[in-house]
């Protein structure tokens, strides 16, 4: 028997594990996530783990805290070494281990850290971590023995993996920026490989990223990737948050592709082999995004954000294909459904390679509307959902258009306007999209007043 160890409840999230390493989050905490993963594991008839971690300077010791948890339950533990988290997904996925676990704080500042999970080939999540938290603390006896824990190398299988897809009919000038994260070696693998002249910035790892944080859904640290883009006269750049399952775009001219424009330029190009199917976005993308794919002849679905709901609608749908704002770009056409952010990148320069149409060009030939950023603003943990119920139940009884399948988002003759509370912080989300100037700022003011009427204060930028 093995004693109990309660975790810090502010780590476990909907989607994973993350907190502030030496603080709230421990290397004997670490041991005990292990320990408790592998038995749940045990439990569904698995007996292995997969278990990598990215470049984090607190990885190392995390990770092996973890083996020693893996192992003590009676699980193998098959270690992959230091690489992204899709190189993980990979991993467990081909090795046909039961489990996987990821070491990694994503896109969160250096002093972070945490676990990403896959139990069974679905993702771990929501009520999983839930019971992970519990198993935890409970310190019930594991297996009769002890796992092992053996070397499982990866990586060149990995991005020979990526290779594979590539469909281009020659090569494109791209600037690649690694942030310091965990893709650098992968991706200097793969470019040494791929057709094109290909620029590296920041192929470094290095956990303090010294040079920009590693999350490319902020336009400021995109700008060395704009500025190399420019210098270069590259047809694109791109861009991978820390553990390499988000990407960033920027084009031939240094404007920004977000990740709703980037899935309907990689829908296209699916629909035209797959006529008719199902291609899923979340709640926070563009309306164009979703009358694009219908002219594509697929069948738009919008749906809750978070990897973790994406991946698991892609499975019960039987979706090729699926993407968020956030850069998680998810493909089964071809692949394994899991959001590997290399691995979107190769498809894109597939598809830009064989159009004759530079990025650019694709870019401004979609329809133009205009739409706030993405506003996160302080709400109690305790609040935030009660806030979107009233909003939610007083614009139904006025008999607004309303879709409630993640907060609400409402349509209106000027746009639509989204509101919804954060699954993993104490924030509310507000986003809107018009077709004019005054239509924007009607929106906005609809959103401002619904806050109010609810006695929330607006974000001094609506």
């Amino acid at each position: 028997m093995t004693e109990g160890r309660r975790l810090d409840p502010t780590i476990l999230r909907e989607y994973d594990i993350r907190g502030i390493v030496g603080e709230s989050l421990t290397a004997d905490d670490a041991r005990a996530i292990g320990r408790a993963f592998a038995m749940l594991v045990a439990a569904e008839g698995g007996d292995s783990v997969c278990i990598g971690y990215d470049g984090r300077l607190s990885s190392p010791e995390l990770e092996a805290a973890a083996v020693d948890g893996i192992v003590s339950a009676g699980v193998d533990a098959w270690r992959i070494g230091q690489g992204p988290t899709p190189m993980l997904y990979y991993a467990a996925k081909t090795l046909q281990a039961g489990g996987g676990m990821m070491i990694t704080g994503s896109h969160n500042p250096p002093e972070y850290n945490g676990f990403k999970m896959v139990i069974g080939g679905r993702p771990f999540f929501g009520k999983d971590i839930v019971r992970l938290g519990q198993v935890a603390a409970e310190g019930a006896a594991g297996a009769a023995g002890k796992g092992s824990a053996t070397q499982r190398a990866v990586a060149d299988d990995y991005v020979d993996r990526l290779l594979q897809d590539y469909d281009g009919d020659g090569g494109l000038k791209v600037v690649w920026d690694c942030g310091n994260g965990v893709t650098g070696d992968v991706v200097r693998a793969l470019t040494a490989k791929l057709p094109g002249d290909h620029h590296l910035l920041f192929d470094e790892i290095d956990g303090r990223f010294p040079n920009h944080h590693p999350d490319p859904t902020v336009q400021e640290n995109l700008e060395d990737l704009r500025e190399e883009v420019a210098r270069l006269g590259a047809d694109l750049g791109i861009a991978f948050d820390g553990d390499g399952d988000r990407i960033g775009v920027v084009d031939g001219e240094g404007v920004i592709i977000w990740g709703d424009q980037l899935l309907i330029l990689l829908a296209r190009d699916v629909l035209a082999q797959r006529p008719g199917a199902t291609i899923i976005a979340d709640v926070k993308a563009s309306k164009v995004l979703f009358d694009e794919i219908a002219a594509a002849g697929g069948k738009p679905l919008m749906w809750r954000t978070g990897h973790s709901l994406i991946k698991s609608k892609m499975a019960e749908t039987g979706s090729p294909l699926a993407g968020e704002m956030s850069g998680h770009i998810f493909f089964a056409d071809r692949y394994y459904g899991f959001d590997d952010a290399p691995y979107a990148a190769i498809r894109l320069l597939g598809l830009l390679s064989r159009s004759g149409r530079s990025l650019a060009e694709q870019r401004r030939a979609l329809p133009q509307v205009l739409n706030t950023p993405e506003v996160r603003f302080d709400c109690a943990e305790d609040r935030k959902f009660r806030v979107i119920d009233s909003v939610k139940q007083r614009l139904k009884a006025e008999g607004a258009d309303v879709n409630d399948v993640d907060g609400v988002r409402v349509t209106t003759a000027d746009g639509w306007w989204l509101l919804r509370a954060s699954n993993t912080q104490a924030v509310l989300v507000a986003r809107c999209e018009g077709r004019d100037e005054a239509g924007l700022e009607r929106l906005k003011a609809e959103v401002r007043k619904v806050l109010a009427d609810t006695g929330v204060e607006a974000p001094p930028s609506f």
